[in-house]
């Protein structure tokens, strides 16, 4: 990894870091104004978070496939999805067991991205990459405490009852169980990081247990995947965009950032008039929330994105 990529991993975990802090300041605000965060301003800010996340995702077809010959790049592309349409259906058809596998592939999705970033990073700055044994104990907290621990919060139940009523019970009374569970596994690890000395995944870990722990549940997740995932995974592109990385190189790195943001805009607008369509052609099953709907998007369109972004993250978590 070129030495003058370090300014785009470090804009990425500076900034990762300052948007957990800023949602728990905006919580603690609240608490000291003895402010009440009600569900409808706790469903604004997910959503506005979930949008802030949405592009990072939208533009596998830039780094995926060659754009030669057409019809390959076609092809690819009516295959990504269809892919997200058939996973649509089925999480939207199945609401309980669609919703378990999404917080699965979700949650390893997350964290092993993480652990890739980490490891990207560090390549970047010619430091030793983590070990297999630490790219496991990062990965799992990392992805599974900012998605399973709001999730099995006392709080969730109002929150996924305005949501998606059907999603209320999808711990299916196991829930306090996987909270302890995931608790005993962040504890470890925590104390692994500190013995070996790798403070960077401790503070990583401890932002995410904060967030996932004081913040209510929807901002918690959302104010993770916008501000914390989207903007590590962000910096993972600019490096195989060709354009994003020849700006790096002249350390015009902060273009470089842009560059690998503005590309996937346009998404931002698709699910919102998909989500918008959803509600006015199913009712039934979307007009309860803007914000399922638009979940519902993220999560078919998650399928395909993980499926691209695995060779990535198998690739960045080989151990040089």
């Amino acid at each position: 990894m070129a030495d003058f990529l370090a300014p785009v991993y470090n804009w990425a975990v500076k900034w990762s870091r300052i948007g957990v802090i800023a949602s728990l300041l905006i919580v603690l605000l609240f608490k000291i104004l003895n402010l009440n965060m009600s569900l409808n301003i706790q469903l604004v800010l997910a959503l506005v978070a979930l949008l802030v996340g949405i592009p990072h995702g939208a533009i596998d077809h830039l780094i995926s496939i060659p754009r030669d010959p057409t019809s390959r790049f076609i092809t690819f592309i009516a295959i990504y999805v269809f892919i997200a349409v058939i996973a649509g259906v089925l999480i939207s058809t199945w609401n309980v067991n669609g919703f378990r596998a999404v917080l699965l592939m979700s949650s390893l999705h997350f964290g092993f991205g993480d652990a890739s970033f980490s490891n990207e990073r560090r390549d970047s700055l010619k430091a030793k990459r983590l070990n297999s044994l630490s790219e496991i104990l990062y990965a799992i907290p990392a992805g599974f405490l900012p998605v399973l621990l709001p999730l099995t919060d006392s709080r969730t139940t109002d929150a996924l009852e305005r949501i998606h009523p059907g999603l209320t019970n999808w711990a299916g009374g196991f829930g306090k169980e996987m909270r302890a569970g995931l608790i005993y596994i962040s504890i470890f690890s925590l104390l692994f990081f500190m013995i070996s000395k790798n403070f960077s995944q401790v503070i990583d870990l401890l932002l995410l247990a904060g967030l996932s722990v004081f913040a209510p549940p929807l901002v918690a997740f959302a104010s993770y995947f916008g501000f914390w995932h989207a903007l590590r995974h962000t910096a993972r592109l600019v490096p195989k965009l060709e354009k994003a990385r020849n700006l790096a190189s002249i350390n015009e790195w902060k273009r470089a950032i842009l560059g690998a943001i503005t590309p996937g805009l346009y998404a931002v607008v698709g699910t919102l008039f998909i989500s918008g369509l959803l509600m006015f052609v199913k009712p039934e099953k979307f007009s309860s929330s803007l914000l399922w709907s638009t979940l519902l998007v993220v999560w078919a369109l998650t399928v395909p994105h993980m499926i691209v972004t695995a060779r990535f993250d198998l690739k960045a978590l080989k151990v040089k």
